[in-house]
């Protein structure tokens, strides 16, 4: 099944069927339950239709998105042409359904346009799905007479209601609208005999909350706004932000991720409005709605500065805050505490590399040197302290850049983070002592981690300081990038020969000749799309471009490997933090960012 995906910082609709345009679920994160919950239909939670004289039409759907983010479809039923397009505003703790029927024939028509469904379970999903099977059932607005969702096991947990209209005595706005519900079905729709060239247009809000008062306002609030003002808002915003490149395959690649790293890999919490960092807000990724320093802030953050510095700079206080006290561990819960335990050194070192970033980015210096700041760095000092050879600088992990257990405890690449991290820390605590201690762990890298293969010197992936050492490499962090991290010159022989071994046709995760000749690793072995970042950003972006016009990933949207034949997605769908990896990659290579 192929999706279509849209959102903003509150709500998010990850799994729109491209075959007809149900809304499978709806998501929203929620600090107390630390992750995500999902409002599901088995059958779909919306399902926009088309009646034409009595018999409900099978939809043959084409898409378009405007301003890469807002989906329609369109389809097709005899003479009645018919739309629905999914509006996500900006801001707003709702969103919008615009449906749309016009009589392209000679003769009259009887149509009804409307939404169903019916909602079948609510999904709590960290990593893993389970059930919440308490406390589901539904009321009547006072608000505007129609029925909520509501999940209530003993105080409120959240509440869901549409909005189509104001009924007596507050009755502002009406659109001829009619509705249905038993239980947890429903039903709502507009009914109108069209002349030829006539159309008729039904907008149904769905709102989100705390409680029933909270949803119900949060729809009808839409509904007061009006669709179209909604509409030139959210695109409004849209426009601003896009990123242009002349070609178009590669513009809406680019666009399509930054927008879908934005409102997936972030999010506000509908219980606290708290703005927080994730994998990814669609349950569609096997570990979503979790936090890892990595992916968020090395992979996802860059494009977050390119979208909108105000957001990224209250995102990096939500991990000066929210996260500060386990930088480093392996993935933590959305409210900071840990998830899965194991040290991480490129983890570690994310917070670091980010800020640098985001001061380079916008000039805003002043903003490091806040106390929470200040402290939350000093408590990364001391823990690179803690990960310190006793008598080498070098510096130990217990897991590698893939989550999984490294085979020696010194990486080269992560050795390299903390140069950097070493050289920023330096700048922003005020200590020109730190740029020495950089210089000695890249004096300790060439001297314990540089070793020699047909007469050639190279990097080893890591190495354990009594000779042992491994020939490997991971794409999500990967040695293809010390470049890119300033640990040495791309024409450093060394890194020449690494990368030429990585890439060569004898290593056996290369893919080398392959219509998708990038690298994976033996935690998914096929060629990644984080692969593919890497080579747009250490000199060989005419190759990953061409790699990039061969695989659709997840329709569009980043997955973690692909197919190294077919360009299939192969793991991973719906890869948030990955997706802003690719839209800055992407964006760096051709020179829009």
């Amino acid at each position: 099944m192929a999706y279509q995906v849209t959102g903003n910082e509150y709500l998010s609709l990850p799994t729109i069927r491209e075959d007809n345009g149900a809304i499978e679920g709806v998501t929203f994160l929620y600090m107390q339950a630390k992750g995500l919950l999902e409002l599901r239909g088995d059958a779909g939670l919306l399902r926009p239709y088309l009646s034409v004289n009595g018999a409900r039409a099978t939809l043959a759907s084409q898409w378009t998105r405007a301003h890469y983010w807002i989906p329609t479809m369109r389809a097709q039923a005899g003479s009645v042409r018919f739309a629905c397009t999914y509006l996500t505003p900006v801001g707003e703790r709702a969103f919008g359904l615009r449906l749309t029927a016009v009589n392209d024939g000679d003769a009259p028509a009887d149509v009804r346009i409307g939404v169903d469904g019916r909602w079948d379970r609510t999904l709590h999903e960290i990593n893993e799905t389970t059930e919440l099977t308490a406390g589901r059932e539904v009321i009547r607005s006072g608000w505007n007479g129609m029925f909520i969702w509501q999940q209530k096991p003993g105080l409120p947990l959240f509440a869901f209601a549409p909005c189509v209209g104001d009924s007596q005595p507050f009755s502002e706005i009406d659109q001829g609208a009619v509705w249905s519900q038993e239980n947890f079905a429903f039903d709502i729709h507009k009914p109108a005999r069209l002349a030829p060239g006539e159309s008729v247009t039904l907008d149904v809000f769905f709102g989100v909350g705390y409680e029933s008062v909270a949803a119900a306002t949060s729809a009808k609030e839409l509904l007061r706004q009006g669709f179209d003002a909604l509409l030139a808002r959210t695109e409004a915003w849209l426009a601003a932000r896009e990123k242009h490149v002349a070609d178009a395959q590669l513009c809406t690649l680019l666009n399509t991720n930054l927008f879908f790293t934005f409102f997936y890999a972030s999010g506000r919490t509908v219980d606290t409005e708290e703005l927080c960092l994730m994998t990814s807000r669609s349950p569609r990724y096997y570990v979503s709605a979790a936090y890892w320093d990595r992916d968020s802030l090395l992979w996802a953050f860059p494009a977050i500065v390119a979208v909108d510095p105000a957001y990224a700079r209250e995102v990096l206080t939500y991990v000066f805050t929210r996260q500060a006290r386990n930088l480093g561990v392996h993935s933590r819960y959305i409210d900071g505490t840990v998830l899965e335990p194991g040290f991480e050194l490129d983890e570690l070192c994310a917070p670091v590399v980010a800020l640098a970033r985001y001061a380079q980015a916008t000039g805003d210096a002043a903003y490091a040197a806040q106390p929470f700041v200040q402290a939350a760095l000093r408590g990364v000092l001391a823990t690179l302290e803690r990960k310190k050879h006793r008598d080498v600088a070098l510096y130990e992990t217990f897991l590698q850049p893939t989550d999984d257990l490294r085979r020696y405890p010194y990486l080269t690449y992560d050795n390299a983070l903390v140069c950097f991290a070493l050289r920023a820390l330096a700048g922003f605590l005020g200590d020109p002592s730190l740029n020495a201690r950089a210089d000695a762990v890249r004096e300790a890298v060439y001297a314990h981690c540089v070793k020699e293969q047909n007469g050639k010197p190279f990097f080893a992936w890591s190495v354990d300081l009594t000779g042992q050492y491994d020939i490997y490499d991971e794409p999500p962090g990967s040695l293809q990038l010390l470049p890119f991290y300033g640990f040495c010159r791309n024409t450093d022989p060394v890194w020449l020969n690494t990368v030429a071994i990585i890439r060569d046709q004898s290593y056996d995760l290369s893919f080398a000749g392959a219509p998708i000749a990038e690298i994976g690793c033996k935690h998914a072995p096929h060629p990644w799309v984080l692969s593919i970042c890497n080579s747009l950003l250490c000199g060989h972006a005419d190759t990953a471009l061409a790699h990039l016009r061969r695989t659709a990933m997840d329709n569009g949207v980043a997955c973690e490997s692909v197919n190294e034949v077919t360009g299939a997605c192969e793991t991973g769908e719906a890869f948030a933090t990955c997706a802003g990896f690719l839209a800055y990659a992407l964006g760096t290579a051709l020179g829009a960012l």
